[in-house]
């Protein structure tokens, strides 16, 4: 078995619960950790984790999903779902990220992942610098928390191992754009793929990336609502 507790790549300290513990002094109760997967992707949905712990210590070698490999983090979540005391995913689709654009669908998605958990969280911590959640949420964002903080990164872990099985499902039924191992994101098999063969209905169609593709470009669809798009960088 593989030892998790060996750091992924250069050695970083774990994450703590000093952002927890934060909140708690201020009044907290119930604290959810969110991350998000798939934002940058040119097909497939943005996914978001919600999670809750217990304060218990986390499994050794939790960290951002980013610094794991594929290998470590699967072997990670395995151990993260017993371990949290609740989590749960929520998606929003091409279709809707089409429709929206990616903010909007980041809401709706983190919307739905804490819908799904059995309490109602009363402070979440977002990974990164932009609140995307708003009201009625409590809110604390946090740039690195999947890296920093102990229930973000559980978030990150779960998040980035459930939409990966999901990719995966979807390479079996549209073999060769490299889903399984590209998640939908630009790969060089993708894009030649998607030059040949054009895009699937699990693609983003608002997205530029149709613009070239000359067989392909007058498909590209525009979004009628309003609100803005996150950055991709």
């Amino acid at each position: 078995m593989a030892d998790l507790s060996r750091p992924a790549r250069s050695r970083v300290a774990p994450p703590t619960y000093e952002l927890e513990r934060e909140l708690t002094e201020h009044g907290a109760t119930l604290i959810a950790g969110v991350d998000e997967v798939g934002r940058g992707a040119w097909a497939g949905p943005v996914l978001v984790c919600a999670a809750v712990t217990d304060g218990s210590p986390a499994p050794a070698g939790l960290t951002d999903s980013k610094r794991l490999s594929p290998k470590r983090r699967v072997a990670m979540a395995d151990l993260v779902r017993p371990w949290v005391r609740d989590h749960a995913f929520g998606r929003a689709e091409p279709a809707e990220i089409d429709e929206f654009g990616m903010t909007e669908s980041l809401r709706l998605a983190a919307t739905r992942a804490l819908n799904g958990l059995a309490e109602r969280p009363d402070s979440v911590i977002l990974d990164g610098k932009h609140d995307f959640l708003g009201r009625p949420w409590q809110v604390r964002t946090q740039i690195k928390a999947d890296l920093t903080c102990v229930t973000v990164a559980a978030a990150s872990v779960l998040a980035k191992v459930e939409r990966d099985t999901m990719m995966a499902a979807l390479d079996e039924e549209y073999p060769g754009y490299g889903f399984a191992s590209a998640a939908g994101y630009p790969s060089p098999l993708h894009r030649a793929t998607l030059a040949d063969l054009g895009p699937t209905p699990y693609h983003r169609m608002s997205w530029a990336y149709l613009d070239d593709l000359p067989k392909w470009q007058h498909l590209r669809t525009f979004r009628s609502a309003p609100g803005g798009q996150l950055s991709l960088l």
